[in-house]
């Protein structure tokens, strides 16, 4: 399957979703991007405390939403 076709299915299975599995969807997908991010801070970072580690994880998505608008 190509990109673009998968992306087409994508879409045909997410709008036969109620909203609130869609929703669902949507926190699930924003708790990955947290611990993956989570994750690459801490390989960079092994002696930072979970103090440091939170702050830049805020950091991130705070720059990250600022770049959205």
């Amino acid at each position: 399957m190509r990109a673009k076709e998968g992306m087409q299915k994508q879409i045909e299975v997410y709008s036969s979703l109620s909203g609130a599995e869609r929703l669902q969807i949507g926190f699930e997908l924003y708790d990955s991007a947290v611990a993956i991010c989570r994750a690459g801070i801490k390989r960079r970072h092994p002696d930072w405390s979970e103090e440091e580690i939170n702050a830049e994880l805020g950091s991130l998505f705070r720059d990250a939403a600022t770049r959205l608008y």
